[in-house]
């Protein structure tokens, strides 16, 4: 099991300790990703006259619907590797079905040019006994 990670982070101008079994390059991820979002929401007009509750509030709405935007991209491309999976599987039964078509032929061609020649024998035997 990893040991616990402690990292210092900023997030909007102060300085938080974060801790968790994640590396501390993620936690510093998560920072920026926090600043990023507050960025984005400061420039909103009427930001800054809103409560720090309702500040919160926007912030924690705005990355929920960034976390089930992912969601969704992330249930959208299991789908298509899904259907790619799926594709995939009857790509390669048909593969082997046509390599098994194809084997077949090749014994029938086999076999009939093995019957070929057995007839071009008889030919070449009978013309000799009726020449005879």
């Amino acid at each position: 099991m990893s040991s616990k990670n402690k990292t210092e982070v900023l997030i909007d101008g102060k300085i938080y300790t974060l801790s968790g079994y994640e590396s501390e390059e993620y936690l510093q991820r998560v920072a920026t990703y926090i600043n990023n979002k507050l960025a984005e929401l400061k420039k909103l007009d009427g930001y800054a006259r809103l409560s720090q509750e309702l500040k919160s509030i926007l912030l924690e709405l705005n990355v929920a619907d960034d976390y089930f935007k992912a969601k969704n991209q992330v249930e959208m491309v299991e789908e298509e590797l899904a259907q790619k999976d799926q594709e995939l599987y009857d790509l390669k039964h048909e593969l082997i079905s046509t390599q098994i078509k194809l084997e077949d032929a090749a014994k029938e061609l086999k076999a009939l040019k093995e019957q070929a020649t057995e007839y071009q024998k008889q030919i070449v035997k009978l013309e000799t006994e009726l020449g005879k």
